[in-house]
């Protein structure tokens, strides 16, 4: 068994858990309030603007998994269309290989907003002029800096980072949170609409406005699922990679859990499970094909456990890139669960602000959209970049809700999703030891800026010696990363037989959970 750092948070009522005690805090006061889960979800959105502002904002995207208490599963699924005119030509004619990560053109139209209006219409009990009130008031005051956001600005903008505790604050984006939380369609048809639209395209960026109108359009949809260890795995579908975690599942289930926790034959199966699934997203997968849903026929996975089985597995040429995401995992009283999550890919995403607004814009199209001709993730005018959020719930046979959970850590996230889901499933962990285990990760993965890197298994130090010793024998390029540092900010909360919450924070951040009784 795992140890934990700290034993998890307990209730009988509600939990919450995000990586930033003032999120988690913020959820915690809307449960306490009398709202439930979709309510403190949306708050504890507002709230991550702010105190985790490399990692997402109001310019990205979002993607969440409710399950109601009479059993119904749902999903909200934000991201956005890239520009009309961005044709394989147009990129083509500007002599780029890969969509530039920085500017105008790395953005996608945003899908947070509309996400979160959808998550709200969903079945919020109070209107969000309520929710992100503390938000906008927080953001007027300016937030003491973190330790963590002053790292973000030294290291993805180059700037001059702001003192630790030092208050910046941000009328422009207070303004913005208030004039959304009265009307978030305006994000996509009004001025703020006008403004984003002509700076992109001051910037050289082929968007028309007419597919930044569109990305207003979210709707509910049933989540997919899978199986594992005799549960169900309820996940975000396309485009984000929630196939992948379940594709993951359905190789490894029956194999896995009897195996040693973390032993070296457990992570050796992991870890070539992960390898088949980015190798299928590389060769077989668009936001808008069918190519996950061949992958998962039975057929598919029977072949794939056979090689797996037989200790061969296709390798991917593309290298897995952490990226900054947030996440949030919610309870209520009434037994209601939202995972969600929300991101601007990397950090602080395009680097670049919509003018007067506060807002800083995505860079998903260029995370996450490929300039290889012919690929079936090729960029192409209202196509959705593949996407590397994703975020899931559990549930036995009859719906009764088991654990709810998620992770930010860009294509490490289906790998550390899919190892939550054995810690708890296959070896009965609590969600404090789950979260704080040593964690591993492959490499390469399939984000589109960096081609043909080598091979690697990344391992936290903290996983036995003589187990990394296994590895390297079995194999694998075992490349050691400090305890703790292996990436990723896991939220987890657990429903036992008794109907008692039990929840965790990722020590990797300065998250926490926090029961509601």
């Amino acid at each position: 068994m795992a140890t934990a750092q700290r034993p998890p948070a307990l209730s009988a009522n509600a939990m919450v858990s995000s990586s930033h005690p003032a999120a988690s805090l913020a959820g915690a006061r809307v449960l306490a309030d009398g709202g439930n889960a979709i309510d403190a979800t949306l708050a504890m959105a507002a709230l991550t603007w702010l105190t985790l502002p490399g990692q997402c904002g109001i310019g990205g995207d979002a993607f969440a998994v409710v399950r109601e208490p009479d059993g119904r599963v749902w999903t909200v699924n934000g991201s956005g269309y890239g520009p009309d005119g961005g044709t394989p030509e147009f990129y083509a004619a500007q002599g780029l290989s890969s969509i530039p990560l920085d500017g105008p053109l790395a953005v996608a139209v945003p899908g947070a907003v509309a996400a979160l209006r959808a998550l709200h219409l969903g079945g919020a009990t109070r209107e969000l002029e309520q929710l992100w009130e503390p938000a906008a008031r927080i953001a007027g005051d300016g937030l003491p800096c973190s330790a963590r956001t002053a790292g973000d600005v030294v290291t993805a903008l180059g700037d001059s980072a702001p003192a630790v505790g030092s208050r910046v604050p941000q009328p422009e984006l207070a303004a913005t949170i208030r004039r959304l939380a009265r009307d978030p369609e305006g994000f996509y048809t009004g001025e703020f609409a006008q403004r984003a639209v002509a700076a992109l395209q001051a910037g050289g960026a082929p968007f028309s406005g007419d597919e930044w109108t569109a990305g207003a359009e979210v709707n509910p949809e049933p989540a997919i699922t899978g199986r594992y260890a005799g549960a169900v795995v309820h996940q975000t579908p396309l485009p984000t990679p929630g196939w992948m975690v379940l594709q993951q599942a359905a190789l490894c289930d029956g194999v896995v859990g009897f195996s040693g926790w973390l032993s070296a034959e457990a992570i050796d199966r992991l870890a070539r499970a992960a390898r088949l699934t980015f190798a299928d997203r590389l060769a077989l997968c668009a936001s808008d094909n069918d190519g996950s849903r061949y992958v998962l026929t039975p057929d598919r996975i029977e072949a794939q456990r056979r090689d797996l089985d037989c200790g061969t597995e296709a390798r991917g040429p593309v290298e897995v890139r952490a990226g900054d995401t947030t996440s949030t995992v919610v309870v209520d009283a009434e037994g209601r669960a939202v995972s969600f999550i929300h991101s601007l890919a990397f950090t602080f995403g395009a680097k670049f602000t919509v003018p007067g607004t506060g807002v800083i814009l995505n860079n998903r199209l260029a995370r996450g959209a490929y300039l290889i001709p012919g690929h079936p993730n090729e960029v192409a005018p209202r196509r959705k970049p593949l996407h590397t959020l994703n975020a899931w719930v559990v549930t036995d046979d009859a719906g009764a809700l088991l654990h709810v959970g998620n992770t930010p850590g860009g294509d490490g996230q289906v790998q550390w999703n899919m190892q939550l889901l054995s810690h708890v499933l296959d070896h009965g962990l609590d969600p404090a030891e789950a979260v704080s285990a040593p964690r591993f990760t492959v490499f390469p993965g399939s984000d589109a800026d960096v081609v043909g890197s080598p091979d690697e298994l990344r391992v936290e130090q903290s996983l036995p010696a003589g187990v990394r010793r296994q590895l390297a024998a079995a194999g694998h390029r075992v490349v050691d990363q400090p305890a703790l540092g292996g990436g990723g900010s896991a939220q987890l909360i657990s429903v036992d037989e008794r109907g008692v919450l039990a929840g965790a924070a990722d020590p990797r951040q300065e998250g926490v959970a926090l029961g509601v009784d």
